[in-house]
């Protein structure tokens, strides 16, 4: 990350935890907080929300099936 980032070079991260959460993932608040800086600094954020693409058609197969 600390490349990508230090080089201009573009990195795509989905996930469906908000900022907030990530130390649950990361384990260390310390580290957790300085990647979020970095991840943030230039960043695009585009929330999605809505009812799931992938859970609906998981629904429809099992009613089909």
């Amino acid at each position: 990350m600390a490349d990508r980032y230090e080089h201009g070079k573009s990195l795509l991260v989905t996930t469906n935890l908000q900022y907030a959460r990530w130390t649950e993932v990361l384990g260390d608040a310390q580290m957790t907080v300085a990647l979020l800086d970095r991840f943030t600094h230039r960043v695009h954020t585009v929330e999605f929300t809505g009812e799931s693409y992938r859970f609906r058609e998981s629904l429809r197969r099992r009613e089909e099936g």
